[in-house]
């Protein structure tokens, strides 16, 4: 079944330019072949999203991005209707489903190589070149969802798109039962990252600054908690780095044992100094990860299965017309849940 498109107008949250956000009234997006309409729920706000709002983003630099912006990366919702019949085995109008942030064409090299995040066409709705999911409605293709069962826990559908990045990144790093694992970074990405350790590796260890996130890790399973400053060197068969800063990265490799990995999956945007030698004498494996756009279906299973947990993770929820106030709440920081959701109320 197709469903009825709707026409006329919807409310969008935009960043309009740096430090502005409003909630507008445009137009709900036309039929194209091969879409689909997603009435959103609730979606994610970021560090990414905040990088945006501060015009400091590169996609802003290499012109991806142009305001007004509609953002909303991480976002799950109801499908609205299809543009055309849908192809078989499609999510039924009314049924729950996560949009997959990256939308490779399908159609070059890497794509055909089945590197399709890395794929030479590549959008990214909410980022660029498709409209965000922070709208009464999202027109997204039909592959690029994946869905979602009735009796998913309460916000874990708006937490499996960071979630994603966290799965590529143990996948990439070849987690193993008996890895020592350290985590750096009590954000969302870093809370899932201990999560995840302490269901599959033999110990994780939580690393960071703030003290109701280092507790929130304790509380999650890690083994230990340590300041930044005072983390154990040399003590890791793999280290994530889930904090984004800089410092961070050169804090990983001294933590790191000799042969141990370490997976980036925060985004420094500063120089670090380090020596690249070191990597070679001690035989450490540096990945970057850049998102895990095929492991959407293994994630929704750890969420619907209670590996990972979203509830203790999100602080606030906020309707769609606080879009300001949901920036302004990022902006200061979190002590504790590190997500903030806004609701669409589809």
């Amino acid at each position: 079944m197709k469903g009825n498109w709707p026409g006329g107008t919807m409310r969008a949250a935009r960043i309009t330019g740096p430090g502005r956000t409003e909630l507008a009234t445009v137009p709900v997006p036309q039929p194209e072949a091969g879409t689909v309409l997603v009435r959103t729920r609730q979606v994610g706000v970021c560090g990414t999203d905040l990088e945006i709002l501060h015009g400091t983003s590169a996609f802003l630099q290499d012109g991806r991005i142009t305001f007004p912006h509609v953002f909303g990366h991480e976002w799950y919702g109801e499908v609205a209707a299809y543009a055309d019949e849908p192809p078989q085995g499609a999510p039924a109008v009314g049924s729950l489903v996560v949009g997959r942030t990256m939308v490779p064409c399908g159609r070059c090299d890497r794509c055909h190589a089945g590197r399709t995040q890395m794929c030479a066409a590549l959008s990214e709705i909410g980022l660029y070149g498709l409209q965000g999911a922070a709208a009464d409605y999202v027109r997204v293709p039909v592959h690029a969802l994946t869905p979602l069962p009735a009796t998913l826990p309460r916000y874990a559908g708006a937490l499996i798109e960071p979630a994603v990045s966290v799965v590529e990144a143990f996948e990439r790093a070849r987690l193993r039962f008996d890895d020592r694992v350290a985590v750096i970074g009590t954000g969302t990405m870093g809370l899932l990252a201990v999560q995840f350790a302490h269901r599959y590796a033999a110990a994780v260890d939580a690393v960071g600054i703030d003290e109701a996130g280092l507790e929130l890790a304790r509380r999650f399973g890690a083994n230990a908690v340590h300041h930044a400053d005072a983390a154990p060197q040399g003590a890791y068969s793999l280290v994530i780095e889930a904090s984004g800063a800089a410092s961070a990265f050169t804090g990983a490799l001294r933590m790191a044992r000799r042969g141990a990995r370490v997976a980036l999956v925060g985004v420094a945007r500063e120089p670090v100094s380090f020596v690249p030698g070191e990597l070679s004498l001690q035989g450490v494996d540096v990945l970057g990860i850049q998102h895990g756009i095929s492991h959407y279906d293994r994630t929704v299973a750890l969420f619907a299965q209670g590996a990972l947990q979203a509830e203790p993770l999100v602080a606030e929820v906020l309707a769609a017309e606080s879009v300001g106030e949901a920036f302004a709440l990022l902006e200061r920081g979190r002590s504790g849940p590190p997500k903030i959701l806004l609701d669409f109320g589809g």
